[in-house]
């Protein structure tokens, strides 16, 4: 996705129609079909070539539901 809205609009629509969260990103719709809601920040975050900020990112993201992609950048940046 290209950013948070876009994120939570297509969560929202899987979701909130029946459909059920799980971790990092991924959901499951009213049939039972996953989906990972992947934004862009978060691609770009856990590929940075500063591998601790990486790493960060990661960590943040695996105790997630939906992506909160300001929380990723927070996490990224580090302490």
């Amino acid at each position: 996705t290209a950013d948070q809205a876009d994120t939570d609009r297509l969560w929202n629509a899987i979701v909130g129609n029946g459909g059920k969260e799980s971790e990092c990103g991924w959901c499951k719709d009213k049939w039972g079909l996953s989906w990972q809601i992947t934004p862009r920040a978060l691609m770009d975050a856990i590929k940075d070539p500063d591998r601790a900020a990486a790493k960060r990112a990661f960590n943040a993201m695996m105790g997630m539901a939906k992506i909160d992609i300001a929380a990723i950048e927070a996490a990224r940046r580090g302490p």
